[in-house]
């Protein structure tokens, strides 16, 4: 009974548990912009963007509550 060590698919030979994520998707070059889901203002994303799509202070001030103390 011999005990094989796999990684899991997709992430062979990287000594990564988890697959990489893919990168956000980028600001788009005009209009129509999604509204910010924290404040409504504009945001610097296209409307299709999935996920949450904050504006430039919002942004930052999520990057602030989130960054660590330490």
């Amino acid at each position: 009974m011999d005990e094989v060590d796999r990684e899991p698919e997709g992430t062979a030979g990287t000594g990564a548990y988890c697959p990489t994520p893919t990168s956000p998707a980028g600001r788009v070059p005009g209009p129509p912009y999604a509204d910010c889901l924290a404040c409504g203002e504009p945001t610097e994303y296209g409307v299709a963007t999935p996920g949450v799509v904050l504006c430039p202070v919002c942004e930052w001030q999520e990057a602030q509550r989130t960054a660590c103390s330490g």
